[in-house]
C-alpha cells in the first residue's frame, strides 16, 4: 500500500464508525425484540414487597395484567408512576416487578406516591428481569389471562403512549377470542 493510501485508512475508518453510530441511534427502542412474546411467563417465586408472603407466576394467571419493571433508582419510573396510578384507578390490573432496588426505599416510595399493583415482588438480584430479558425499567410485558406475555413495551407509559397504542392491546387481551 503507497504511504499516501495509508493517510486515508484512519478518514476510512472513521466515516464507518460515524454509519454505524447513526445507525444505533435511529434505531426504536420499542423494536427491541423479546425472545418470550407469545412464551408463558418465566417461572419464578420471589418475596412480595409489602406483606410476608411469596408470589410466583402462578399468581398471575386469571385475569389479563401488566407486569411492569420498576425501581427507586430508575428517573423514568418517577415519571411513569402517577400514569400507572391512573391506570389502576380505572380498573387496569398491573403487578411491579421491583428490579435490583432496596425493597425498605421501595416500600417507601410506594407510601408516599401511591401503590398502584396488585402486589409486587422483590427482583434484588435480577434474575427474574435476567429470565424476561429485561433491558432495564421501566418495561411492561403485557400477559394474557392464561399467564402468556402477548406484547412487551420499553420506556414509560404516559397517556399519548396509552391511547395511542397500549390501551388497544390490553382491550384485546381482555376480550375473549370467541365473541
Amino acid at each position: 500500500m503507497s504511504p499516501r493510501l495509508k493517510l486515508f485508512v484512519p478518514l476510512g475508518l472513521f466515516v464507518l464508525l460515524a454509519i454505524l453510530l447513526f445507525r444505533g441511534l435511529s434505531l426504536d427502542p420499542q423494536g427491541l425484540p423479546s425472545a418470550l412474546i407469545d412464551k408463558p411467563l418465566p417461572v419464578f417465586s420471589l418475596p412480595a414487597l409489602r406483606t410476608e408472603q411469596t408470589l410466583s407466576n402462578a399468581d398471575l394467571v386469571g385475569e389479563p395484567a401488566l407486569l411492569n419493571v420498576w425501581a427507586t433508582w430508575c428517573i423514568s419510573c418517577r415519571v411513569e408512576h402517577p400514569y400507572l396510578q391512573r391506570l389502576a384507578d380505572t380498573g387496569v390490573r398491573i403487578y411491579g416487578l421491583n428490579y435490583k432496588d432496596d425493597a425498605v426505599a421501595a416500600r417507601s416510595w410506594l407510601d408516599n406516591l401511591g401503590d398502584p399493583y396488585q402486589a409486587s415482588v422483590v427482583d434484588a438480584d435480577g434474575a427474574l428481569g435476567l429470565d424476561l430479558g429485561v433491558y432495564g425499567a421501566p418495561e411492561t410485558y403485557f400477559i394474557d389471562a392464561n399467564g402468556v406475555i402477548r406484547y412487551r413495551h420499553v420506556g414509560v407509559i404516559d397517556e399519548r403512549i396509552w391511547t395511542g397504542r397500549l390501551k388497544a392491546i390490553y382491550d384485546a387481551l381482555r376480550t375473549p377470542a370467541d365473541s
